[in-house]
Order: C-alpha cells, then structure tokens, then sequence
C-alpha cells in the first residue's frame, strides 16, 4: 500500500533551507520522496500580476506568504534580480539525488510556467521545457525521467514532449492514468496529486485530521504534493506529523516513481482544467475516462 509524495521546490530559499530539512525529515521518518526542482531563475516577485484571479487575496492571507516565503523572495525578479536556482545550489540539488532521493524537473522559471503556460505555443513550450532538461543534465549527468510541472499547469505540447519521459505529475486528480488530448493518448502516463495540500488546508480547525480522513479509506495510487517552502519551512512539524499518520494507516510513503513501478495497466482520460477548492485560478484536471 504505498503513497506517493512529491516535493515541489518553488524558490532560490526553499532550495537552500526547505530541502535539507526535508531530507533530514524524510531519513528520519523513514519516507521516500520525490524532489522536482525549478532550475533556473527565481522570479517570484512576478507573480503579484495574479492579484487580478478569483481567489488570489484569500489565499494570500490564509497561507501567510510573507512568513512562508520571506520578503527578498517576493521582491526577486523586480526589484532585486532573481537568482539562478541550478547554478547556486547545484551541491544541495546532488546531495539529495546521492542522499537516494528521486529526483525531477519542475520547470525552468517557476512564474513565468504557472502564469503562461496553458496558454502558450509549441515554440514557447519546447523552449521552456529545453532549458530546464539541460540544466538537469548538467548538474546530474543524465537525463530527466520525470517533470511535474509548476502550478499544475500544462498544455498539449508539453504532453507531446513528455513521450521522453516515464511518468510525470502535472495534474490534479483521483488515480494514476493515460493523458489523453483532443482524443488521442498522447505523452506519458500521468501520477496526479490525489490529495489537498496543506496550503489548501490552512485556515481549517485541523488540517492534519482532514488529511488522514483522506486516506483512511484505501485507494491505490494516491499522490501528495510538498512544497519545499511550506513542508520545509514552518510547517515542518505538522508534516512531519502526517507522515507518521499516513505510515500508522498502513501506508508506505515512497517516491512517485516507486509508486509507478507498482502500477498496473492505466485508464485513459481526457486532460480537463477547473478549479480546486483553497487553490486560485484553473489548474490541469484528470478528467473523463475515454473507453478503449
């Protein structure tokens, strides 16, 4: 019974201080996990142009933004300029592959994915996703086998580009499947996030009871995202917490590509954007199961 955990690092400050303490936690637990890491800049500062998105302000002010992320990270890319995450912190990057982490790609430029990508050409696409694999490839000597993409958000280039890949995790959803687009399959086999995370939870009287009310009841394949600034910041002990909670119910919290590996054939599904409760804007959705 095993449970995916995907660990998304946004920022030049999550990458510095989130991700050792989240290897430090994980080794101490006993847990698997898989890092996706932005590899380029860190232009956080960009995303104040999502004020105008439904949602965006009550988020903002349940989640504590300022406190999780720090002021220089959301002045990075305006008024200070934003530093290259890859370049800078390459020995952390290594430290957690050679610690026996899986390791994948988030993006490139985290903003200018989340903001822009479902609406972007094949051109644009390639280009995004080009930087990023390279970037990979020179700090790790090999290829990328997975990409999970920032904000969940993709489109059908990214899709066509992913065939390269074993698996990737860029939508929200219910189970594992096969991506299909305009009804085609097309890509690799899809591992989403199944479960709310726990910024989405903040503001509830008990976010770690809502969780394990989540996966009380069995269901192969469930996937829970981290996020490197939150997990690995200050609510480090409140995960950490989870965890231990998920392993009492049985569960064997592993990498996502462990939990591929135990996967059988996939249903087919359309891709589908809509919203998620406690998330601002339209994020990519598991959507209808397409017959064979």
């Amino acid at each position: 019974m095993k449970l995916g955990l995907k660990i998304d690092v946004d920022t030049w400050r999550g990458t510095r201080e989130g991700v050792p303490k989240l290897v430090e936690l994980l080794e101490r637990c006993g847990a698997g996990a898989s890092f996706y890491f932005s590899l380029g800049p860190d232009h956080t500062g960009r995303a104040l142009r999502r004020i105008f998105r439904p949602g965006f302000f009550s988020k903002v002010k349940r989640t504590s933004v300022v406190e999780h992320y720090g002021v220089r990270t959301l002045l990075y890319g305006t008024l200070l300029p934003g530093p290259d995450i890859g370049l800078r912190c390459r020995d952390i990057l290594g430290k957690t592959r050679d610690a026996g982490f899986e390791v994948g790609v988030h993006c490139w430029d985290h903003v200018r994915w989340q903001d822009f990508a479902a609406g972007k050409d094949r051109e644009w696409t390639e280009r995004e996703m080009l930087l990023a694999c390279q970037r990979f490839e020179e700090i790790f000597q090999e290829k990328p086998r997975t990409w999970g993409a920032a904000g969940w958000q993709t489109n059908v280039h990214a899709a066509r580009f992913e065939s390269r890949f074993d698996y990737a995790s860029d939508t929200r959803g219910t189970a594992p499947f096969q991506p299909v687009w305009n009804g085609a399959a097309l890509g690799c086999p899809q591992l989403p996030t199944t479960l709310p995370t726990l910024d989405e939870l903040i503001g509830l009287a008990n976010p770690e009871k809502e969780l394990l009310a989540s996966t009380a009841r069995v269901r192969p394949g469930h996937v829970f995202t981290a996020h490197a600034e939150i997990e690995g910041g200050k609510l480090a002990g409140l995960f950490e917490s989870v965890i231990k909670g998920w392993q009492a119910q049985g569960y064997d919290v592993v990498s996502l590509g462990a939990l591929y590996r135990s996967l059988g054939p996939l249903p087919r599904h359309e891709v589908s954007y809509g919203e998620v409760p406690g998330r601002s804007g339209r994020l990519a959705l598991q959507g209808q199961e397409i017959s064979a």
